[in-house]
């Protein structure tokens, strides 16, 4: 699969890279950003960190805004961002250009509805796809951990409880929570994946919990000025759930943040020490 470097810059000793290439899952260009730490000059493989952005986002938001490259450099730990959904002209988008829905919504599932299932397969592209080109091409090991914001925290959530053993470490700013009940889920989900609601559970991080096969330590970061926290985000179905199964969740309600970038700058750190534990041990 060929990679077309499209921008390169030097960062905390490290490089910050986007690349483009043709996704077969998807059906059409992707683009992905990759920070290299310095140790990746000098052999061996490191461990990666996979960062899913929220709605409306790119590969970009993260590594502009996240601060998170220097802690990265420190610890000697790859992060790659993908986009957020599928894109292009052939790409089927929301007829009323809602920015909750389509592309740069992609929900981080496999739509199994007309006429997103050709293209919305951002699941396997985040499972799959894309970690084998990374593999292939940059010096990773098989330790993997993800993290998301928002819509993705809720994938990064999903991808981690669907598939145990992938990932050796799980965390999550904001994420939305029970998406199943909220209204931008609702919306996603009825159009993506059909009105039968039995066919939800599957992509979603509450439903998942009572299930998991493995429990890898949660952190979720929740900001309590979050504009999205009672009607979207619902953490508290995240606590019981996973007080439920017996999973072991730290959510941590930030006093006076919101749910911008200002918040994940703010926490970053913490993050990815919390991956750092795990992946490097």
């Amino acid at each position: 699969m060929n990679l077309e470097n499209i921008s390169c810059q030097k960062s905390a000793g490290g490089w910050h890279k986007r690349y483009r290439h043709r996704s077969t899952v998807l059906g059409c260009d992707m683009v992905f950003a990759v920070y290299l730490p310095p140790q990746a000059e000098q052999g061996g493989k490191l461990p990666v960190l996979y960062w899913l952005s929220g709605l409306t986002c790119t590969d970009e938001n993260f590594m502009q805004k996240a601060g998170a490259h220097k802690l990265a450099a420190e610890l000697g730990m790859i992060i790659v961002a993908p986009d957020t959904s599928p894109r292009g002209a052939d790409v089927p988008d929301d007829p009323d250009k809602a920015w909750d829905f389509g592309q740069g919504a992609g929900f981080y599932l496999n739509a199994t509805q007309e006429p997103w299932a050709r293209h919305y397969r951002m699941y396997d592209y985040v499972v799959q796809e894309l970690p084998a080109l990374i593999e292939a091409n940059f010096p990773v090991s098989d330790k993997r951990g993800i993290s998301g914001h928002s819509m993705g925290g809720h994938g990064a959530l999903v991808c981690a409880l669907r598939n145990p053993g992938r990932y050796q470490s799980l965390s999550a700013f904001a994420p939305i929570s029970n998406p199943s009940n909220c209204p931008w889920g609702e919306k996603a989900f009825s159009r993506y994946l059909g009105d039968e609601r039995s066919r939800w559970r599957e992509w979603d991080a509450c439903a998942l919990l009572a299930e998991a096969t493995e429990k890898l330590p949660i952190l979720v970061d929740q900001g309590d000025r979050d504009d999205f926290l009672e009607n979207q985000l619902k953490p508290d179905a995240l606590k019981a759930a996973a007080q439920a199964a017996g999973h072991q969740l730290t959510l941590r309600l930030q006093p006076g943040y919101d749910h911008s970038y200002y918040f994940i700058a703010s926490f970053i750190d913490d993050h990815l020490r919390h991956h750092a534990k795990a992946l490097l041990s």
